[in-house]
């Protein structure tokens, strides 16, 4: 709750929420909201300009540039809060065992962690999509292959650091059962922290995705998303820039705000940070 009340009063994260929010509503209710269909084709009028129908233009096939932009976000955001959030749920199932029972698993877990953090993130994804073939699954599966050993790492460390504290000492001499230890204490106190941890982490899921795809990987044509679109106007950028200049701007976007809802989401964890509550009356 104090956590919760102090991102509350942080203007910048009231702002980077509501957006958030916005987006998510308008890639949910996408064939509502879309002007025209994302993927109807009309060489006539490719690359037209603003208009009424079509306020951001028409791409190289003549299709409407606002529409893909808009059926993007179930591609670009989804599917990377999707793969942060198995990466996650994995993180966690191996993250709270180690941490908290230690012995043999933890070891062997640990060890397993040190191999996959000792290959390069990006040359180990882009060896598992050469391996497993191109398509958005695929790279989602990758993503959650190399990144789930950082999390299991991390999750680790922060369970060992409040399994000491003097809670879950208590609870532990008092007779609680694992379950109400784990659920009631452990996970509630140690799930801010991993939040602050998926929130920074998710903006570098949206890149590489969208790297991906831009590199013909992720998802294929005719598929609208953000990445792709950057791919598909890489050829005209000099003479039109805007089709670059759009899905650049919504990656951007998008990635500084889990980036500024991270640091708003640490700021308010930070102990140094606590002592101003201490004034603060109910």
């Amino acid at each position: 709750m104090l956590v919760m009340r102090r991102l509350l009063r942080d203007k910048i994260a009231i702002i980077c929420l509501f957006i958030l929010l916005c987006i998510i509503i308008i890639g949910i209710f996408a064939p509502w909201v879309a002007p025209n269909d994302p993927n109807k084709i009309n060489i006539a009028h490719k690359y037209a300009d603003f208009s009424n129908r079509f306020p951001l233009g028409r791409d190289h096939l003549g299709r409407c540039i606002l529409s893909r932009l808009i059926f993007g976000i179930r591609i670009t955001l989804f599917y990377s809060l999707f793969t942060m959030a198995i990466t996650i749920i994995i993180g966690c199932l191996f993250g709270f065992i180690a941490g908290y029972f230690r012995g043999k698993f933890d070891e062997i877990t640990m060890r397993l962690c040190d191999i996959m953090l000792a290959f390069p993130s990006q040359v180990m994804i882009l060896a598992l999509v050469g391996v497993l073939g191109v398509g958005m699954f695929n790279v989602i599966l990758a993503n959650i292959i190399v990144k789930w050993a950082w999390y299991t790492r991390m999750i680790r460390s922060i369970v060992i650091k409040h399994s000491r504290k003097n809670y879950i000492l208590f609870s532990r001499v008092s007779g609680s059962s694992l379950g109400f230890i784990l659920f009631r204490h452990l996970l509630p106190n140690t799930a801010a922290e991993i939040i602050v941890l998926a929130t920074l982490d998710t903006g570098w899921v949206i890149l590489n995705l969208s790297a991906l795809s831009f590199l013909g990987l992720g998802v294929q044509p005719p598929t609208a998303e953000w990445g792709m679109m950057l791919s598909e106007a890489q050829k005209v950028m000099i003479g039109h820039p805007e089709q670059m200049v759009i899905p650049g701007l919504a990656i951007l976007i998008v990635v500084a705000i889990f980036n500024m809802l991270g640091d708003c989401f640490r700021d308010a964890l930070d102990p140094r940070e606590n002592k101003y509550d201490l004034f603060i009356k109910d």
